[in-house]
């Protein structure tokens, strides 16, 4: 019986111009009115999902940068799991041996070495959705972040690195290399520490192993006194398996990567289709069924 549901965004509740569809809202609000417990699970940071989920009638909780941020309904943080200044500087050797453009987020901002590589990066990831982007979208997209302070340009990372007063919770890497991205993920396991996933088939998110969707959500099911078993979550890609792969009831989205795909019991349909709402109706339909099953047995007894 499904309790609590866990959503991605990305690629899953969002669709190609990043908000959320009506039937995708109705579902997610007639969930919570069934007392089912529903939470965001994903790779973006706080200040940077937000000014998005607000748009539902209910506050939610969050898991943030992949499980290294973690908020109550309320937006108290609860948790961080940071990285180490030893383990950036190692992944950052890997990143610049390899040529490969990052970014790094902290809980104040993102950070940049270049904002117009960043819209190459945006462009490059809508063409692998099979989405036509609007370069226009996406350059006010970034002034918009850009004036909220919420992306920095600066070609000094290592002052970030060094600084005391934020803590470097994810860094995301990109490439339009394959070749560079394989090989960089090969010497990043090797460091140790460190949680390796991606979003998307041309970067690399890396976070503290500690800080991955799949342990915030079921130290969250904890505190909530719910089992694993009676949680779905529903992802589309490679950061969405630690949760999937915990859950009573795993969910990939039709648009989803084959390795998540794979391991799901079920597949819904895509982003596009309203394939969240899909499944949240299925999950509620089930749920009345088994608790009228219960109140026949107990009617009868």
């Amino acid at each position: 019986m499904v309790k609590l549901i866990a959503l991605d965004m990305d690629g899953t509740l969002l669709g190609p111009n990043h908000d959320i569809s009506r039937r995708n809202m109705e579902a997610i609000n007639k969930a919570m009115e069934r007392g089912v417990q529903v939470i965001v699970a994903t790779g973006r940071a706080f200040y940077e999902a937000h000014g998005i989920i607000r748009e539902l009638e209910t506050p939610l909780p969050y898991i943030c940068l992949n499980g290294a941020e973690v908020r109550n309904e309320s937006h108290e943080i609860l948790s961080t799991n940071a990285l180490n200044t030893e383990l950036i500087h190692k992944v950052a050797d890997v990143f610049r041996a390899e040529d490969i453009f990052y970014q790094i987020y902290t809980d104040r901002a993102i950070y940049t070495s270049s904002v117009e590589r960043d819209i190459e990066v945006f462009m490059d990831l809508a063409g692998q959705m099979g989405h036509l982007a609007s370069e226009e979208r996406i350059r006010n997209f970034m002034e918009e972040r850009l004036e909220r302070g919420t992306l920095i340009e600066t070609d000094d990372y290592r002052s970030i690195f060094e600084s005391e007063d934020e803590n470097v919770l994810k860094l995301l890497a990109s490439s339009s290399s394959r070749a560079k991205l394989v090989r960089a993920k090969n010497e990043l396991h090797e460091i140790g520490n460190l949680a390796v996933s991606s979003s998307s088939a041309g970067n690399i998110e890396l976070t503290h192993e500690n800080a991955q969707k799949g342990i915030a959500l079921a130290h969250i099911a904890e505190t909530m006194n719910i089992d694993m078993k009676d949680v779905m979550a529903v992802g589309d890609n490679l950061n969405d398996i630690s949760m999937l792969k915990r859950v009573g009831t795993a969910v990939a989205m039709g648009n989803a990567a084959s390795e998540v795909k794979g391991i799901a019991d079920k597949v819904t349909a895509t982003n596009i289709e309203d394939g969240v709402a899909l499944a949240i109706e299925e999950a509620l339909v089930s749920l009345e069924e088994k608790q009228e099953a219960q109140a026949g047995g107990s009617a009868e007894s």
